[in-house]
């Protein structure tokens, strides 16, 4: 039986967005999103897909993007196997990109690979360019507040023009998903 995914956003979607984070002692987890992320690996395959325009801009390496992403998932402690997988994308927009959000490209490959269910397969972040990329991939977008806040605007107005799920944080929109 084909198995569902989650494809989640890291920056104010799992962790308080710092600004430009290339230091693991920047990785900060929102309330809550440990313990709803332990209990959706026991149902969904993981996978985090961040944009990571720091790279681009020269201000941190793809190495210290690895090492923060090390670190969230020393916090995290989520069951084996953890992340079935982990997509940086290091262009900073405008740049050709084949990963950059809103691109479906690493969605649609991780798909293909693990024989995943789109029917069971959605996308969580805070940004428009997170929510166009479940749409242009074929799986539901779900919106959530920007780290403890309020839904950023232009994506609260997006997800109500394109019918999207929003709720105001990652462990509210996990609770619901898992029922």
């Amino acid at each position: 039986m084909k198995q569902g995914a989650l494809f989640l956003d890291r920056d104010d979607t799992i962790v308080y967005d710092d600004g430009y984070m290339g230091r693991p002692e920047q990785i900060r987890l929102l309330p809550g999103v440990a313990l709803t992320l332990q209990k959706a690996a026991m149902r969904f395959r993981l996978y985090l897909v961040t944009n990571q325009s720091g790279i681009g801009r020269g201000l941190y390496s793809l190495a210290d993007a690895e090492a923060c992403n090390q670190r969230l998932v020393e916090l995290l402690d989520l069951p084996e196997p953890g992340f079935a997988g982990i997509c940086i994308a290091p262009e900073k927009p405008g740049e050709p990109s084949k990963y950059r959000k809103p691109s479906p490209a690493y969605l649609l490959e991780m798909i293909a690979r693990d024989d995943l269910d789109t029917e069971a397969c959605c996308i969580i972040g805070d940004k428009v360019s997170d929510l166009d990329c479940g749409l242009h991939a074929g799986i539901r977008s779900i919106l959530v507040g920007k780290g403890e806040g309020e839904p950023r605007a232009d994506a609260l107005q997006f997800a109500q023009k394109h019918g999207i799920s929003v709720f105001k944080s990652l462990p509210e929109a996990l609770n619901t998903l898992l029922g």
